[in-house]
């Protein structure tokens, strides 16, 4: 199973126009995005499955892990890496069983230690913290600090992502406090230039590689 580390992109199709998608990414992953999100609440069901596909073909040629989240099923219907899902979406022994051993499930975990404790339990290959700071996508998300990053190494195997608010200007103090990746969205897709964007946020992870 391929490690869950670096910058980590996730998709909004309020930053992301439908005809800029396919170039858009593009521009991410040659700015050294290392994992993608596929993540779109308001697309139909048709619009949803044509834009992963495209999206997961791009990522294979490129080694980027391709995610979906939440729908267990547009994830097996394309050969998603995995799926990324909360605690409303579904157990993580459903999407194991929908999606086979060898897919990677991600289970957002909020400020609670205690979920991610019970996701490595049942079976999660990654779990997710956060938001930490101010988040454009999600303003009303729990508050998490980096003190639980810390804290959640010495109690979980599992990779940890962050996310919430990330930028340069705090990226740092996450990866110091042991994160292993950084789920990123407006600071990857919300900025005019996203190759660069992605550039100077990959650059933050080299002291810790």
């Amino acid at each position: 199973m391929k490690r869950i580390q670096g910058l980590y992109g996730i998709t909004d199709p309020q930053l992301i126009a439908d005809q800029n998608l396919y170039d858009t990414v593009s521009q991410a992953i040659d700015g050294g995005l290392a994992i993608l999100q596929y993540r779109n609440k308001v697309a139909s069901q048709p619009i949803m499955y044509q834009q992963a596909e495209v999206l997961k073909k791009l990522c294979e040629a490129n080694q980027v892990l391709f995610f979906v989240n939440d729908s267990l099923e547009l994830a097996k219907s394309i050969d998603a890496d995995g799926v990324h899902i909360g605690k409303h979406d579904g157990a993580i022994a459903a999407a194991r069983k929908a999606l086979g051993e060898n897919a990677i499930i991600g289970v957002s975990c909020y400020n609670q230690l205690e979920n991610a404790l019970a996701a490595e339990q049942a079976g999660a290959d990654y779990i997710a913290f956060g938001r930490f700071f101010g988040s454009q996508t999600k303003p009303e998300a729990i508050q998490a600090y980096p003190e639980l990053i810390v804290a959640a190494k010495d109690k979980i195997s599992l990779p940890i992502v962050a996310i919430g608010g990330i930028s340069i200007d705090n990226a740092d103090i996450l990866l110091q406090a042991g994160a292993d990746s950084l789920a990123v969205i407006h600071g990857i897709f919300g900025q005019v230039d996203v190759y660069a964007a992605c550039q100077a946020l990959n650059k933050q992870f080299l002291p810790y590689q």
